[in-house]
């Protein structure tokens, strides 16, 4: 049965972050995801999670000034140590909040920088990262990004994210696989989904074209998550989309598609 968890960076913003969990739980969400935690102590959100007995399923590390408009650090020349900083920050949060996978977003390539030299700065970061995750008993996971969204992101396609995994050699070091950054990029989701189910650790979702609820445009997802179900996915599914017309209200398309 998909495990769908509600991604409170998008859903649910109307309210105060810490609200959001309440709000999650009785929506009917089990499990619930985000960007980031660090502007909040780890015992706020660990008592939201046990109030509401909802599990933390991901977060991500540490990304650089996101504010202003970086989307990761992990690809970056000389920002090694304040990676590495943020992997134990993240290690941190992950054992006060139960998290066992946290994502690493690989950044935006800057101007003047060579592919080969951003990709060698990623696959040393993530041997470090996982290391360090492994350790602690946490995957480490990748995600690519579509760069109509995020032009210049390293990391933008399935097989080059699975050909660094397998360049990291790290046994720990999985794929995010989100839907609608991969329908934008490359299309052939349940195909892609299939062939690299045992290397998918986390799947994200959102329609296609605008990013909103499932049921609003192209992606088949009746389809889709009938098939996760199919193969033996085992993972949760992060519903990561912006809502059309408030989140409470554009749940229907759950029922909708028989979950």
């Amino acid at each position: 049965m998909t495990r769908l968890a509600a991604n409170l960076t998008m859903l649910f913003n109307e309210v105060d972050f810490l609200d959001r969990f309440g709000h999650a739980a009785r929506a009917g969400f089990r499990g619930v995801e985000f960007l980031f935690p660090y502007a909040y102590r780890a015992e706020d959100i660990a008592d939201r999670l046990d109030s509401w007995r909802l599990r933390l399923v991901l977060h991500n590390l540490p990304a650089g000034d996101w504010a202003g408009g970086e989307r990761g650090i992990a690809c970056l020349a000389g920002r090694e140590a304040e990676f590495q900083d943020g992997v134990g920050k993240a290690i941190d949060y992950a054992k006060a909040l139960g998290v066992k996978q946290l994502n690493c977003l690989a950044g935006i390539v800057p101007q003047g920088v060579a592919l080969d030299a951003a990709r060698a700065t990623l696959v040393a970061n993530l041997k470090f990262a996982a290391g360090a995750l492994q350790r602690e008993g946490i995957d480490l996971l990748i995600e690519p990004i579509n760069t109509f969204d995020i032009p210049g992101f390293f990391l933008h396609g399935t097989r080059q994210a699975l050909d660094i995994i397998d360049e990291t050699g790290a046994d720990n070091l999985f794929l995010q696989y989100d839907i609608y950054h991969m329908q934008r990029m490359e299309g052939e989701l349940a195909a892609t989904i299939k062939a690299n189910l045992a290397r998918i650790r986390h799947i994200q979702l959102a329609d296609n074209p605008g990013r909103f609820e499932p049921g609003t445009g192209e992606i088949n997802y009746r389809y889709l998550l009938g098939m996760l179900d199919e193969i033996g996915y085992a993972g949760w599914v992060g519903c990561e989309y912006k809502p059309q017309a408030g989140t409470a209200e554009g749940l229907g398309w759950i029922a909708a598609h028989g979950l």
